[in-house]
Formats: structure tokens, C-alpha cells, sequence
């Protein structure tokens, strides 16, 4: 069963998820990211940005098949462009992903902001009403900055 757990109370998502896949890579695991195409985007952008010993090897869902297999991390807004053999799911959107549980790990990073909070609240239903713990990283506990 997919193991899954939310991560509350990012005040800079962006920069926790940079942080989060910098860790998923350094740890050998393939991811996807699942996010809104502008959030793709600006996801790349700040991959791009990180420094040089910081670097994580990733691409976006239309890349090429040999690109997204030799890439730690691919970033999508379409399941379909998922290339297979990835572990770990990252769901940035707004809705439950499909197919998640073909995953060993999902992963939902959520924000300070209220409305997405909410949202969250919503697919966390969905987890639990489907028999699935979840497990909780209350991010304001630990101290994040990003």
C-alpha cells in the first residue's frame, strides 16, 4: 500500500520542494512531481537556479523518454507524460492524482494559505475514507523556513 504523507505549513512551497527533492535525489529515489502547468514552470526555473553543488537532475514531462529515465526528478501537469519506474509522487495540485497508488510514496506539500489548507483537508479525506494512514509533518513545528 502507497505510504503517504502531507507536509503542513510550507511558508515558501516552492523553496520546501526544491529542498524536498534535493533530499529524494540525493537519496537515489526517482520522483514525479504532479503540479498546475505554471507551477511546473516555475518549478523548473528554480531548479535551474539552485547552485551548482546543489543541482538536482530533472526535467518536464514532454522531455524525451532517455531524458526523463536518466532524470532523478521529472515535473509534470500530465500523468501520461510520467515516465515509468518512479517511486515517489509529489502532488502539488489541487485534486487527488490518479493512479497514485502505483507509487511506493505520495507526498503533499501544503501551504500556509487557507484555501489550501482546505484543499488538502479534502484529499486527506480521500486517503483516510480509502483505508490509508497518513503520516503528518506539521512543517511550523519543526521550524522550516522554506
Amino acid at each position: 500500500m502507497t505510504e503517504i504523507a502531507f507536509h503542513f505549513g510550507a511558508p515558501d512551497k516552492m523553496a520546501y520542494v526544491c529542498r524536498l527533492l534535493r533530499k529524494a535525489a540525493a537519496s537515489g529515489a526517482k520522483v514525479l512531481v504532479l503540479a498546475p502547468a505554471a507551477t511546473v514552470a516555475k518549478l523548473d526555473a528554480d531548479l535551474w537556479a539552485l547552485s551548482t553543488t546543489e543541482f538536482v537532475a530533472h526535467c518536464v514531462g514532454v522531455a524525451d523518454p532517455c531524458v526523463k529515465n536518466r532524470s532523478s526528478v521529472v515535473i509534470t501537469s500530465d500523468m501520461a507524460e510520467a515516465s515509468s519506474a518512479r517511486q515517489v509522487l509529489v502532488n502539488l495540485t489541487d485534486s487527488t492524482p490518479s493512479q497514485f497508488d502505483a507509487f511506493e510514496r505520495l507526498i503533499e506539500v501544503v501551504s500556509m494559505d487557507e484555501e489550501d489548507r482546505q484543499k488538502a483537508r479534502v484529499r486527506w479525506k480521500h486517503y483516510t475514507d480509502r483505508g490509508y494512514s497518513i503520516t503528518r509533518h506539521d512543517l511550523a513545528l519543526r521550524g522550516v523556513n522554506g
